[in-house]
């Protein structure tokens, strides 16, 4: 699935049903993409209870609430990225809080659709040179969720000539820094606690290791 793929299935914009007596398209409210996979389909690193409570309870949640929130504002109907650019350059914060954990989940969902796979290519040589290699990426990546106090997201990113590890709290985007995400890790409680307790890096590791698609993150990075 490539970026523009996973914004038009996140998105909710105009759905070519005309608002009555308006002429125009009406919005439609954000809508949660279908997970790409089984909810076994990450055990044992991630396990089915877990996908089920978080990918079922909270991920829907935040398209829910946003959907209430967005009603009738100016956001209704804008694409789901440009909603997390607009919210948090405007200050619109509760806004910003639903907008940016619906859209960082869709990419954390995609970015393990059809396994693990080795990086190549472009991405390859840009981890080789930024950190040494993929091992490296890992390593920083890993220690970047030491750095998250209480809920939050590492991200890496693409600024458009390197990668960079960030450490973002509560929704926090690399859109937001004018970056474009290429695989985030949810590091808030409900996204490990039932399988791996306290043992954070632990289980960031394990996700990185055995559970991302490194393809697939590459395929994220801007021309």
């Amino acid at each position: 699935m490539n970026r523009r793929t996973l914004l038009a299935a996140a998105g909710g914009a105009a759905a070519g049903l005309l608002a009555p007596g308006t002429g125009r398209a009406a919005p439609t409210p954000f809508a949660q993409p279908k997970l790409p996979y089984a909810e076994d389909a990450l055990a044992p690193v991630i396990s089915p209870r877990t996908v089920a409570l978080h990918y079922g309870k909270h991920h829907k949640a935040y398209f829910d609430k946003l959907n209430q929130l967005a009603a009738e504002t100016p956001y209704a109907g804008l694409p789901l990225e440009e909603v997390v650019t607009r919210s948090h350059a405007a200050g619109d914060q509760a806004i910003f809080n639903q907008a940016g954990q619906a859209w960082n989940h869709v990419l954390y969902w995609n970015q393990f659709e059809g396994g693990p796979a080795a990086p190549e290519g472009r991405f390859l040589d840009l981890a080789q040179s930024t950190f040494g290699g993929v091992d490296g990426l890992k390593q920083a990546m890993t220690e970047s969720a030491d750095k998250v106090f209480g809920t939050g997201w590492v991200w890496l990113a693409s600024d458009g000539r390197a990668l960079r590890v960030l450490s973002m709290q509560d929704a926090g985007n690399p859109l937001t820094e004018g970056l474009t995400p290429l695989c985030g890790i949810d590091v808030w409680e409900h996204a490990y606690y039932l399988d791996y307790e306290n043992r954070k890096a632990e289980h960031v590791k394990a996700v990185l290791d055995r559970l991302v698609n490194w393809r697939f993150v590459g395929a994220r990075l801007p021309a």
